[in-house]
């Protein structure tokens, strides 16, 4: 413990990661407590994308209708597109791994292969492993489409809570979004000459991907923006936890 206390406090770069982690870590659960006791933020934005339509049977109590842009050809299309971003930046990725892999001992190798792993190893736990396979299969929160506000068979619940009644693939939280998070954070690896090039593409591509998400009634608002920063905790976590051991290897 002694140990793992000195090679935060005493170095810098373990030192900023960690506090970097810290916070992002606070913000994601100031979020989630900000979204499950003001519920009604979640509604009102999925209700500005919802258009009601008149019930076949007359009940009061019945809500009718649809999210039209899901039935867009061209959003639809755009949706598709952008859905397999993460992937060719994954690919991307490896292809660099590899090459930086066969030429250890050139100028800056060590770095640019633990930017490389750090960001793969994000892209695997949270999208997939955090969100896909945790998160999805046991929140139980039903998607907007899926709830009886939004002419679904199931009740609302607000993000956090797992007492819905969604039984797979469930609305907490979006993957999609937290594969477009992780596209911001490919932003840190890009040479500086390329960032102010590359970096606005990618950040459009990450939110346009994001927005779709709510505007299709897929996921809530609450979904996306906590799905979406998921990544990033991840990421400057995996971050701090290799600068740690970085500086553990390095004491005296």
């Amino acid at each position: 413990m002694n140990a793992l206390y000195d090679a935060i406090v005493h170095d810098r770069r373990a030192r900023r990661w960690t506090i970097l982690a810290l916070a992002m870590v606070f913000l994601w659960f100031l979020l989630l407590v900000l979204f499950h006791f003001l519920p009604q933020i979640d509604i009102a934005v999925s209700r500005a994308f919802f258009v009601p339509a008149t019930c076949p049977e007359a009940n009061p109590t019945r809500v009718c209708g649809g999210f039209t842009y899901g039935r867009d050809a061209l959003y639809a299309f755009l949706r598709k597109a952008l859905f397999y971003a993460p992937a060719i930046g994954a690919v991307a990725l490896v292809i660099a791994l590899l090459n930086a892999l066969r030429n250890p001992r050139s100028p800056d190798s060590t770095r640019r292969i633990k930017n490389y792993a750090v960001s793969l190893i994000t892209l695997l736990l949270g999208p997939y492993v955090l969100v896909n396979l945790i998160l999805k299969q046991v929140s139980e929160r039903p998607r907007p489409y899926e709830t009886d506000l939004f002419a679904g068979p199931l009740p609302f619940v607000p993000a956090g809570s797992f007492a819905g009644q969604c039984e797979d693939n469930c609305s907490f939280i979006s993957g999609e979004a937290a594969g477009a998070g992780w596209l911001v954070c490919l932003i840190f690896l890009l040479p500086d000459r390329l960032r102010p090039v590359l970096g606005p593409a990618i950040i459009v591509v990450s939110f346009v991907t994001s927005a779709f998400r709510v505007a299709f009634g897929g996921h809530y608002l609450s979904d996306v923006l906590l799905g979406w920063l998921s990544t990033l905790v991840l990421f400057t976590a995996v971050f701090a936890v290799f600068e740690i051991a970085r500086s553990r290897k390095n004491q005296p």
